[in-house]
């Protein structure tokens, strides 16, 4: 994965969010991003979606994460269960000057389908996630511009509270609000907004684990405001630095299923 620290921020800088400028506050954002250190990233995960009425269901995914040789994050999502999505699976490649590239076969269709730029907002497989979302994990900070609103506390962690405007007009969200932890650079709450200005979405870390000497979020909640549903996705098993065969990260190896 992706180097631990990219920037360095100077103590007083830290200390003083009257001298932090929008090159560090972006600097943050991505050391944020860029906090567990790893080859290779294996998980298996519930994903636990609540309807306005309470009523809840539940999916069972894997996923593996890996950069390709020029630091590009790349991700596959496989649904394991239940029968209604069993077999649907979902790839993500980051560019470094475009849109990522994404592919999803549907079993039912029998078929690799690419997706479109403009079906980024669009629901993943009937979740509170976006496809936009799914690969917004790894986006690098450079595509949105940062500001530090102000420094705030967060059931009891200090943290910087950081606007993050992306540059691209077309992007599915106005702006991001980041809470991001100033002792050790976990992004606790984002807050989404839409074009209008209005908040849409808000994402939470609701627990924490260690896995490996690597501190891990293991419980993910996505809430749609307006809709009043949220998917949380809680990691079972996590595993860092196994090996995934390249073919995993292939069109190949989603109409197939196989990695060899």
């Amino acid at each position: 994965m992706k180097s631990l620290f990219l920037v360095f921020i100077t103590l007083m800088l830290f200390s003083s969010p009257s001298l932090l400028t929008a090159q560090s506050a972006e600097s943050i954002v991505q050391r944020s991003r860029d906090r567990i250190q790893a080859d290779t990233t294996s998980t298996r995960s519930r994903m636990v979606i609540t309807a306005r009425n309470g009523s809840t269901s539940e999916r069972l995914i894997d996923q593996y994460s890996k950069d390709d040789a020029r630091g590009n994050s790349r991700t596959v999502i496989v649904f394991q269960s239940p029968a209604s999505v069993a077999g649907t699976r979902f790839l993500t490649i980051e560019n470094a000057s475009r849109a990522n590239d994404q592919w999803i076969f549907l079993p039912g269709s029998g078929r690799v389908r690419r997706i479109a730029a403009s079906e980024g907002s669009g629901s993943f497989i009937g979740t509170d996630f976006s496809y936009d979302d799914i690969s917004s994990v790894n986006r690098k900070a450079d595509l949105d511009d940062h500001r530090l609103l102000r420094e705030d506390t967060l059931n009891g962690r200090s943290c910087y509270v950081i606007e993050s405007v992306p540059k691209d007009s077309g992007y599915q969200y106005s702006k991001m609000v980041l809470w991001i932890d100033r002792e050790n650079y976990v992004n606790h709450r984002v807050e989404l907004y839409d074009r209008r200005g209005n908040q849409v979405k808000l994402l939470e870390i609701l627990e924490l684990r260690d896995f490996q000497g690597r501190l891990t979020p293991v419980q993910t909640k996505m809430t749609s405001l307006a809709a009043g549903t949220s998917t949380t996705l809680i990691a079972d098993i996590v595993r860092y630095d196994d090996n995934i065969p390249e073919i995993v990260f292939t069109t190949e190896f989603l109409e197939t299923g196989r990695a060899r």
